[in-house]
Formats: C-alpha cells, sequence, structure tokens
C-alpha cells in the first residue's frame, strides 16, 4: 500500500494487518487396484501397485505410509465388480501437515465361488442291461468353511462311463446340488467313483 498527492510527504503510511486462512491441500493416492479372490468367508480384500502420492507441490517433504493399510469386500458373498474400501494409509514428513490424504476410492475386484466336492459316494454293481445307468447311495459335502450354512442334496442317480460289461468301471454322480444361505458362494463338482 502507498500513498501520494502534495500532501503526502507529510505522512507515514503503516501497512494494515489482517488474518485469513490457508487450509490443507488435497492429496490423492495413484498406482493401487484391488485383487479378485476366491471365496473364503471373509470380508478381508488385498491390493496390488505401487501407490504414489499426488498433489505435492515441488519442494516440499511429504511420505506415503502404508503401515497400517487395510482393504475390505462390502460384503463376504460371490460377486463381479464388488466395491472394496481402503483404510489406512497416512502422510509423514516435514510438510505433511500442510496436506490431507483422501484413501483410494473407486476400487473394485471380485470374489469367485469356492469348490465343493462330494466324499463317501458308493455305486452299486448290476447285471448288464444296455444303459449306463447307475444306482448311488451315500454323499457329504467336503470343503465348507466354518459356520457357513451349506446342505448337500444327494441323488441316487450316476452314470457308467460305458453300457458295457467290466470290473472297477467308472462311475460319475449326476444331480448332486447344494442349498442354504451359503450355496451361492460355492460350486459343487459331481461325484466320480
Amino acid at each position: 500500500f502507498t500513498i501520494s498527492g502534495a500532501d503526502a510527504g507529510n505522512y507515514t503510511l503503516a501497512q494494515p494487518v489482517t488474518t485469513a486462512d490457508i487450509t490443507p491441500a488435497s492429496l490423492t493416492i495413484n498406482g493401487v487396484t484391488a485383487d479378485s479372490r476366491v471365496y473364503n468367508a471373509l470380508t478381508n480384500a488385498t491390493l496390488s501397485g505401487t501407490a504414489s502420492l499426488v498433489g505435492v507441490f515441488v519442494g516440499d517433504t511429504v511420505n506415503l505410509d502404508e503401515t497400517s493399510v487395510s482393504a475390505n469386500f462390502n460384503n463376504k458373498n460371490v460377486g463381479t465388480n464388488k466395491a472394496v474400501t481402503v483404510l489406512g494409509y497416512t502422510i509423514n514428513g516435514t510438510d505433511a501437515g500442510n496436506y490431507t490424504l483422501a484413501q483410494p476410492s473407486g476400487l473394485t475386484a471380485d470374489i469367485t465361488a469356492a469348490s465343493l466336492n462330494v466324499t463317501g459316494v458308493t455305486a452299486s454293481n448290476k447285471v448288464y442291461d444296455a444303459t449306463t445307468a447307475a444306482l448311488l447311495s451315500g454323499g457329504s459335502l467336503v470343503g465348507v468353511i466354518g459356520g457357513d450354512a451349506v446342505s448337500l442334496t444327494t441323488t441316487t442317480t450316476g452314470v457308467f462311463d460305458t453300457k458295457n460289461v467290466g470290473v472297477g468301471k467308472t462311475v460319475t454322480g449326476v444331480g448332486f446340488t447344494i442349498s442354504g444361505a451359503d450355496a451361492g458362494n460355492y460350486t459343487l463338482a459331481q461325484p466320480v467313483t
């Protein structure tokens, strides 16, 4: 601020003093992706890539700290392009107090179905009848995780590999199914005996 005019020389001018705020600049994180995985009854997710800070001004010292990073799917269930929430990235360094950090957003990944098998199935011998039909009995699930609610519906239907007479012939189950609140998180392989 300056003064001018015919009488300006008769005055001194004090510069004004006032107040205003400097708010932190925003930083974002680049280079992080979420990994797809097989169903495990948990919501945990893993991240890949090399995280880097975007928005640090030249000359400032700001470091990214990944020590406490965690990532989670929105629920445990099988699905595609499921949202993944990331928490725990922090910043440190001489100038870190001049910035705020946004956690990575918009990340998605898939949870694919876990495999279940059927054990304990037996096939009955039969007299040749020109068909491949086989009679099965028994069966229980193998591979259900923790306390998941999955039940096996057994069937007596099986198929011999051929209609011809033979010893120790392969029989494949047909029609075994699963049900229950968590059944959608699994695929079921038909038993072979």
